[in-house]
């Protein structure tokens, strides 16, 4: 019996320790940002935004062609603005602006990397393109894996044209417990990004892309984003994975939706 006790002592133990690492390091698993200097992808200028707490984001920008919308392209966790540049390469060669956002504490960009303060950042890009004379109508918001979460609350705030989200998660815990189906998530994560919670307040388009194979975010929450927005679009890929924004028939599917509600 002493035995017994001692043992379930340990495993208690190692489990609070466990539970208790997860709380600490969080925000760094959430967001493993790319450190040092970024090039600016070729053809971009690079631009620089202000946030509303007074940050300065590195971001790189591409004016549209005549009669092309903007697209304002949220990347993912790890990823960079050449990443991101790879990621809408396609959109690029059919003409569409595109402004490449950053976040904070990635690259040389200042800042510690949390949910409101990406919302600030995501801001701040909404503002430079403003500024650019660009009206919601000719504005785009798209994101990919973590971005989604950033698009999806922006066009809640500020009705774009249209939103593409590419592998989207409901919420972040949610991807967490699939990760850690041990811990519980729900009650550990600073950062949510609900965006199960707020698709369908958005009075927009939605494409939702995702593959059947990712093993980041399971397929089952794009689905469920799209069956809670009011006007979506599914378009699933079976081979494809995680990093489905960066293939060619992601990228052209996304184009011919576009350009079928005549953007």
């Amino acid at each position: 019996m002493r035995t017994l006790i001692y043992a379930t002592l340990c495993v208690g133990a190692l489990y609070l320790c466990g539970v208790g690492l997860l709380f600490l390091f969080q925000r760094t698993l959430i967001y493993p940002a790319p450190q040092g200097p970024q090039p600016v992808p070729a053809g971009f200028e690079g631009v620089l935004l202000t946030t509303a707490d007074k940050l300065t984001i590195k971001a790189a920008w591409r004016p549209a062609a005549p009669e092309k919308p903007t697209i304002v392209f949220f990347h993912g966790n790890g990823d960079s603005l050449p990443g991101a540049a790879e990621a809408t390469k396609w959109l690029a060669k059919a003409g569409y602006g595109i402004l490449l956002a950053d976040y904070r504490g990635y690259g040389e960009n200042p800042g510690e990397p949390t949910e409101a303060g990406l919302m600030r950042d995501g801001r701040a890009a909404l503002a430079f393109v403003r500024q650019q004379g660009i009206e919601p109508e000719r504005l785009v918001f798209m994101g990919a894996s973590l971005g989604t979460g950033i698009a999806t609350q922006l066009a809640t705030e500020q009705s774009p044209a249209a939103l593409v989200l590419v592998s989207p998660y409901t919420r972040l815990p949610d991807v967490a417990a699939a990760v850690f189906p041990w811990a519980p998530t729900n009650r550990l994560m600073l950062d949510c990004f609900d965006s199960i919670d707020k698709i369908d307040e958005i009075r927009a388009p939605v494409l939702v892309l995702h593959a059947r194979n990712d093993k980041v975010i399971p397929y089952k929450q794009g689905v469920a984003l799209a069956e809670a927005s009011p006007e979506s679009t599914l378009l699933s890929f079976d081979e494809e994975g995680h990093q489905l924004q960066f293939t060619a028939p992601a990228q052209t599917a996304t184009i011919a939706w576009l350009e079928a509600r005549g953007l």
